[in-house]
Order: structure tokens, then C-alpha cells, then sequence
């Protein structure tokens, strides 16, 4: 019950303080995880060292968490369910998200292309200098898509398994993805584990979101259809399943073609082009990712609610 109301307690303050910029866990694991980049990924033996520095990252994570949560709880309830609040608000990102893709709207909506396509560049990988409207609008509605999951969703279900020191856990093993899980010839062997646990770790997580997202919006048929037709049209066998949700729900196309440092990539389409893409549908997005972190909240709540009670 304890997890609940941190839950509860962490998404008022990413409402109210979003993530702070200086501070911030993920920056120390960052940190971290910079420093064994530096120090292992060189030499003999690549894929055993970026296992050993995936171990040492989550591991001193996850006792941190846990020792400073069992502290403040030892002090008093209230004191412990605060202190777990401020380690899952530090796991979840729902507010910044919101943020960064207004900051990709706010300019098309001035017809500002190129104040649009540096602040897309700030949230996604591709090279974004000829992106025209339509291509600024997908990479946005992809980024908000993926990290519905990546950013809030699957942090909260695991604050609700196992409280604050999971979802510091989860947020370890996906920064080590997000830094070292390149498919290049320098993080190949050395990030190997860490994306492989990355993708274990959000398997539940980002098939869960897509199937709310689709039920709390009432989804017909075809939309279903159409989600489990194109979720695996994705190189991450998670990423595509809430993008698959989202496009069925704006009625959209997302994938394509992609440039990343000037080298084209050619992925299988996601979703129907029933419309074409406007600056409108980043705003539809970000309604759809806080429509489903309530909801996922909410469902979380009432079955650990059953799950105590039972």
C-alpha cells in the first residue's frame, strides 16, 4: 500500500517540478556509466566487461535505493513514503516529455521550420536538418509514442512491484541501454547486455501501455487490427507495440525512412496514412501518453489494492 501512495505521491511532483536539471539520479548513473565506457570498452573481451559494468551500475542503483528507502522508513511511514516519492518521481518523466514535444510544436505552429528541427534534434537520433513538417511531426509522435513506456509507464509498473528501488533498477537498466545499446562497431559486444536486459525488461511493459492506451480510448476493431499487425514492424522488439497503439489512434503513418549521420534507413511503416501528418497530432500525442499514465496508475492502484487484500 506504501508503493501506491508514492505512486501517487511522485506523479503530483513531476506535475509540479517536472525533472530537475541539476541533482538528478540518472545523471549520476549516467556518470557512471561513462566511467566504465571509458575505463572497459577497450581491448579483449568487450562483451564480458559491458556485462560486468551493466552488474556493477544496476547493482550499486538498486542498494542505494533500497538502503536509502528502508532508512526513511525506519524514521517513520510518512518520512518512507516521501523518500520512495522523490526515487520514483527521478524514474518517470511524463512532464518533460510533454514539454520537450511542445517545444517541437511551438515553433511549427509559428512556421519556425528550423527552430522546429533543433529542438526535435534534442529528442531523437536521426538527422533532422531536411526534415520538412510531416517528418519534424513523426519523429515527435514516435519519440512521445516510445516514451510512454520507456519514460513513465514501465517505471511505474515497477515502483508497483517492488517500489522505489525497482523503478531505480528499471531506470539503471534502461540508461545503460540508451548509452551503450548501439548496433555500432564500438558498443556492438560491450552493449550487448545491456540491451538484451533493456528488451526483457520492457517486454511486459510495452505491450501492457499499448493495450491500455488502445482501451481507455475505446479502440474499435480495426485499431486492434492494426496493432498487432504492425507493432513488430519495429527494429525493438518493444518500441513498436506503442507506436503501433499510437498511430491507430491518430489515424497516422509512422516508420519509414530515416537518416542517421547521413546513412539512410529504410524500416517498414507503422499504421495506416489515413491523414496526413500535421503539427496537430503532437498535441493529440501528449493527451494520449498523460490519458495513459492516469490510466495505468489507476489499474496499477486497484490491483495492488486486490493483490494486499486478497
Amino acid at each position: 500500500m506504501t508503493h501506491i501512495w508514492a505512486v501517487w505521491l511522485a506523479l503530483l511532483l513531476d506535475r509540479l517540478l517536472a525533472d530537475p536539471r541539476r541533482f538528478h539520479p540518472v545523471c549520476w548513473i549516467g556518470q557512471m556509466i561513462a566511467y566504465m565506457d571509458r575505463r572497459f570498452n577497450k581491448g579483449r573481451w568487450r562483451k564480458g566487461k559491458g556485462v560486468f559494468t551493466l552488474f556493477v551500475v544496476c547493482t550499486f542503483t538498486f542498494v542505494m535505493s533500497y538502503a536509502l528507502i528502508a532508512s526513511a522508513y525506519r524514521l517513520s511511514l510518512i518520512v518512507g513514503v516521501f523518500v520512495e516519492a522523490i526515487i520514483i518521481f527521478t524514474s518517470i518523466a511524463p512532464t518533460s516529455l510533454a514539454k520537450a514535444a511542445y517545444d517541437v510544436l511551438d515553433p511549427l505552429k509559428r512556421d519556425n521550420i528550423d527552430e522546429a528541427r533543433k529542438n526535435v534534434a534534442m529528442i531523437v537520433g536521426r538527422d533532422t536538418e531536411k526534415l520538412q513538417e510531416d517528418g519534424i511531426v513523426r519523429a515527435c509522435v514516435e519519440t512521445v509514442a516510445e516514451n510512454t513506456s520507456d519514460g513513465v509507464t514501465a517505471p511505474l509498473f515497477y515502483a508497483f512491484l517492488g517500489g522505489g528501488a525497482l523503478a531505480m533498477l528499471y531506470r539503471a537498466v534502461n540508461t545503460c541501454d540508451s548509452m551503450l545499446g548501439y548496433k555500432n562497431e564500438r558498443y556492438a559486444q560491450f552493449g550487448w547486455a545491456s540491451a538484451r536486459l533493456d528488451d526483457a525488461f520492457n517486454y511486459v511493459p510495452a505491450r501492457l501501455t499499448a493495450c491500455v492506451m488502445l482501451l481507455i480510448h475505446r479502440a474499435n476493431i480495426r485499431m486492434w487490427k492494426l496493432l498487432f499487425r504492425d507493432a513488430r514492424n519495429h527494429p525493438s522488439p518493444n518500441s513498436g507495440w506503442c507506436e503501433a497503439a499510437m498511430a491507430a489512434l491518430l489515424g497516422v503513418q509512422l516508420g519509414g525512412v530515416n537518416t542517421y549521420n547521413g546513412v539512410i534507413s529504410v524500416r517498414p511503416t507503422i499504421g495506416d496514412a489515413s491523414v496526413p501528418l500535421k503539427c496537430e497530432h503532437i498535441k493529440q500525442a501528449v493527451a494520449i501518453m498523460r490519458r495513459t499514465t492516469i490510466a495505468f496508475t489507476i489499474g496499477g492502484s486497484l490491483l495492488a489494492v486486490a493483490c494486499t487484500w486478497g
